[in-house]
């Protein structure tokens, strides 16, 4: 027995010496590794908020973590130009912040102002950087543009990563920073317009279309859709803006200043289709100018449901807006119209319909002297939450100045009614 342990003893001895051999034979000598390529940089420059407030709480930092892919149908954008809108200026100050935060975090596993450091800013112009395995229509190296849903992080920085549905081919006759000041407002009147409207060119002909809000970024777009499909516009705007609603193909203009705009209304045949850029009492007069028991349709972009939720709670705030919806629109269909509401919508598949408008389109530009004029208003006006025609094409990833110093360069798009009669002018 003694000699069968003294046996295993040095069996296992044996072993844990040869063991201690083969790890020091099998050991290559360490080698520096050389590479010809820079690191890649892990931090980017941007504009973000770590809480909610007023235009102090913007911060420019270089220090912003890169984008990174987590699901098989994302892309990462190079950002070469991003706009500001109302919406970021509202987000800013905390507007929708129940119901973004819950679309972000649906099972609430994160701790309250886990959002921040949040980046602002919804449109995007630039250049596909890396692709997700599952995206087949984009490759690195493609110029893209693209609406960013205002729950995900925003496109005032360097890069910013997008679901490949949401992009669409950069228009070709567009530079980047003409195409960045499109995409939401674009896609925000094509949702109230085709989808929710359901206007299309096909059908839109001849039809008598009233614009509320004419001369802001969806009012002007939705004026120069509906005159590429062939529809009469009436437009409401100020005065001093009656002259580019005009020029953008309105056939009417009306001032809302004018103290008679209602009676002015009421002088014009009736409408099939009211767009409502403003909101607040112009519902409680304006369905009263469309045709009765023919289908036409009001759709307003100014609805409750996000305040109601910043208000009342998600649950609350849910069944409120329902009950508001619900009860509006039954009153409306026993008197003869349709009543609707509108919202952005983030489609690459809208994207492309819309480039391929501007790209087939007669597009103009505004004159230099048009151009600063309107950025003279933007920059008194869109800080405190109104903004009129354009937003702030700007890379500002690329520049540390403040936002409103961002002012459009001269040679903002504007697409091209296309229509016949108006072609020769431009």
């Amino acid at each position: 027995m003694e000699l069968l342990l003294k046996t295993c003893v040095l069996r296992r001895n044996a072993c844990t010496a040869v063991c201690f051999w083969r790890s020091h034979a099998v050991q290559k000598p360490s080698v520096k590794k050389i590479s010809t390529t820079s690191p890649r940089s892990t931090v980017m420059p941007a504009w973000v908020i770590d809480k909610y407030g007023k235009n102090e709480v913007l911060r420019f930092t270089q220090n912003m973590m890169i984008p990174v892919i987590h699901y098989p149908n994302e892309v990462i954008i190079k950002v070469h130009a991003a706009s500001v809108n109302p919406i970021d200026v509202n987000m800013r100050s905390g507007y929708g912040a129940t119901a973004l935060n819950m679309k972000r975090d649906p099972l609430h596993i994160k701790t309250k102002g886990e959002e921040f450091p949040l980046t602002l800013g919804r449109d995007v112009s630039g250049v596909v950087m890396e692709c997700g395995l599952d995206v087949r229509y984009f490759k690195p190296g493609d110029e893209v543009w693209a609406a960013v849903p205002p729950w995900k992080q925003g496109t005032l920085s360097e890069f910013v990563v997008v679901s490949g549905n949401e992009v669409s081919l950069k228009p070709k006759s567009l530079t980047h920073t003409q195409a960045a000041s499109l995409p939401y407002v674009a896609l925000t009147a094509w949702s109230a317009i085709h989808k929710v409207g359901g206007l299309n060119d096909k059908n839109c002909t001849g039809k008598r279309v009233l614009i509320l809000g004419a001369s802001g970024g969806v009012g002007t777009f939705a004026i120069q859709v509906m005159k590429a499909w062939a529809a009469h516009v009436t437009a409401v705007c100020s005065q001093d803006a009656s002259e580019l609603v005009r020029k953008l193909g309105a056939d009417d203009v009306i001032d809302y200043r004018s103290g008679n705009m209602e009676e002015q209304l009421k002088s014009l045949k009736p409408f099939d289709f009211i767009l409502d850029n403003v909101g607040g009492s112009t519902e409680t007069w304006a369905l009263n100018f469309l045709k009765k028991w023919s289908g036409a349709t009001y759709v307003t972009l100014v609805t409750p449901f996000l305040l109601n939720m910043d208000r009342l709670g998600i649950a609350d705030g849910m069944l409120q807006t329902g009950v508001t919806m619900g009860s509006k629109t039954l009153k409306h269909f026993w008197q003869g119209v349709h009543y609707r509401w509108a919202f952005f919508m983030a489609s690459g598949l809208y994207l492309d319909d819309i480039a391929k408008l501007v790209d087939e389109g007669k597009g103009r530009r505004v004159s230099a002297s048009e151009t600063r004029r309107l950025a003279q208003q933007l920059q008194a006006t869109i800080f405190r939450g109104h903004a009129r025609q354009l937003r702030f094409p700007s890379s500002l990833c690329s520049h540390r100045r403040d936002v409103r110093q961002q002012v459009p360069s001269p040679g903002v798009w504007l697409l091209q009614p296309l229509c016949k009669k108006d072609s020769a002018s431009y």
